[in-house]
């Protein structure tokens, strides 16, 4: 029976997914719209989350910035995966000489902690959410890489591999039947789990103001614009915070219980 924590988890996940795929379902009125007498208006019954600086309704705005916050997090994800894989397999399969070259650059880039690395991207690049996305994938790829090569080092050697070279199968073959399919199962649980660590950094971002920036409905931005009514109005940044820690939490617990399913399977 699944636990209670996971129950919840995967509801709140849920909930995540409908706001983000239909958000008017679950708002209350339009994020958008300005109410210039309703301003500052503590949570009640008519504005769950209380109002704004402009009168907005802020549950309706934490609403319609799960899509963009999520978005930001998962294509971070999924650029740190591709980076990774890319480096895990030329490091596993690409010689001693490239094993070692890969490792370097890998030690090298695991030597700045992820968001040090990430607003180095962005000094670069320049600010915004898609170069936020892009840095805070650059930012996690080193782990996902080193993950990478680890499970693809233990398979190469395994019992089956083995068997497909003897009965002569190209390496790209083996590499595409038989290794990758094993290595990205377990990269895929914890994925779960950096896709929360992906949005508190992108939040991060976009609270230094280097990320989205404020009007948009999205939670690091609207932290942003909250922090100067912090003594007055504090629910501005209390609630986008709360969907922050909630979300990071869900998909963490949600990674934890398809590791310990795994677990359990073998």
């Amino acid at each position: 029976m699944p636990r209670a924590g996971t129950v919840l988890a995967v509801a709140f996940v849920a909930f995540l997914a409908v706001a983000t795929v239909a958000p008017s379902l679950v708002w209350t009125q339009d994020p958008n719209r300005i109410a210039a007498a309703d301003a500052f208006e503590s949570p009640s019954l008519a504005h769950w989350f209380g109002t704004d600086e402009s009168g907005r309704d802020v549950y309706s705005r934490v609403i319609a910035g799960t899509a963009s916050s999520l978005l930001i997090g998962v294509s971070a994800t999924l650029i740190g995966l591709a980076l990774g894989l890319v480096l895990g397999v030329l490091a596993s399969f690409g010689g001693r000489v490239l094993d070692f070259g890969v490792g370097r650059v890998i030690e090298v880039l695991f030597a700045f902690p992820g968001l040090l690395l990430a607003l180095l991207v962005i000094v670069v690049a320049g600010p915004g959410p898609v170069t936020a996305t892009i840095a805070v994938g650059l930012s996690t790829a080193p782990g996902y890489a080193r993950i990478i090569r680890g499970q693809l080092v233990g398979i190469r050697s395994s019992h089956y591999v083995e068997a497909a070279r003897v009965l002569g199968h190209s390496p790209g073959r083996i590499l595409a039947r038989h290794l990758l399919p094993n290595a990205l199962v377990p990269l895929f649980v914890l994925a779960t789990l950096g896709v929360g660590q992906a949005i508190v950094w992108a939040a991060a971002l976009s609270y230094l103001g280097l990320g989205a920036q404020p009007p948009a409905a999205e939670w690091g931005a609207m932290l942003a614009a909250g922090r100067t009514y912090l003594p007055t109005a504090p629910w501005l940044t209390v609630f986008p915070g709360l969907m922050i820690v909630g979300t990071t939490i869900a998909t963490t617990m949600l990674g934890r219980a398809l590791t310990r399913r795994g677990r359990e399977g073998r």
